[in-house]
């Protein structure tokens, strides 16, 4: 359990890093086209694939500003929209992977209620694949729940309350964002102010802000809801590996061993 934390922590200090790393490329790619004398600037890209897998290439002539513009609107805004995405589907992983590993290792938490197709099982070789295909659709069946439902539920299977964590309270208008970028184009809507509650940022028909900003301050609360599980799965779910990085033994020097005086019989 204490793995998978760390696995996902991982994960979101590589993407912070990535993030930073493309910005500083657009940065430096903006400032090289500065440096240009020439005002227009010819751009080829491939804009398709022919059938034998060779790409299409298009020609773009850009005047200088244009394109500037176009980087700008890259590095401060798509880039920060993007690594968001990224950074609300590690944190979907993680409290995902959780609830399986809790659920593969516990099938009664499935309770006696829950149904799976005869499909589903008939296509299943063990027992071990039903708990399987029925964690599955455990999941999926979660994945649309809204994050306080989700809470509830993952509290009933892992004993985890998220909502006692300060930053999923953050999360859960970091997620509403994720949402409103990807189904309405940015702009807020009546299910992003519920969702986000407390924490809304925008009112409904509102574009919503996402600049690298918003980003770093989404890494942190998503940071702290890793660190905030890690020490609460250790609560219910003990782990060794964690145990020894929170207590670290402290080495005793031993003293040399003495040595006789020079001239002294052994």
């Amino acid at each position: 359990m204490n793995q998978l934390v760390r696995d996902a922590r991982h994960a979101m200090f590589d993407q912070g890093e990535l993030a930073q790393l493309t910005y500083g490329a657009f940065d430096i790619a903006a400032r090289s086209m500065q440096d240009m004398k020439q005002e227009e600037i010819e751009v080829t890209f491939p804009v398709g694939y022919n059938f034998d897998r060779t790409p299409i290439p298009s020609t773009r002539t850009y005047k200088k500003d244009q394109l500037l513009s176009k980087y700008q609107f890259l590095a401060f805004h798509q880039l920060s929209v993007n690594a968001l995405v990224q950074l609300v589907t590690l944190i979907e992983t993680l409290v995902g992977d959780v609830v399986r590993a809790v659920v593969t290792r516990y099938p009664q938490k499935l309770g006696g209620k829950r149904t799976l197709s005869i499909q589903a099982v008939l296509e299943s070789t063990t027992l071990e694949e039903v708990h399987v295909r029925a964690t599955d659709a455990l999941l999926n069946e979660l994945a649309y729940r809204s994050p306080v439902e989700f809470a509830d539920s993952m509290q009933q299977l892992v004993s985890v309350n998220l909502l006692e964590c300060p930053s999923f309270h953050c999360y859960m208008e970091i997620k509403a964002t994720r949402d409103i970028f990807v189904h309405n184009r940015g702009i807020a809507n009546d299910i992003y102010v519920r969702k986000a509650g407390s924490h809304v940022r925008a009112r409904s028909g509102m574009a919503l802000p996402a600049d690298i900003q918003y980003f770093l301050e989404s890494y942190e609360h998503c940071l702290k809801i890793a660190d905030w599980l890690e020490i609460e799965l250790h609560g219910h779910w003990h782990s060794s590996e964690y145990e020894d990085r929170a207590n670290p033994q402290i080495e005793i020097p031993t003293d040399p061993p003495a040595h006789p005086p020079e001239g002294s019989a052994p």
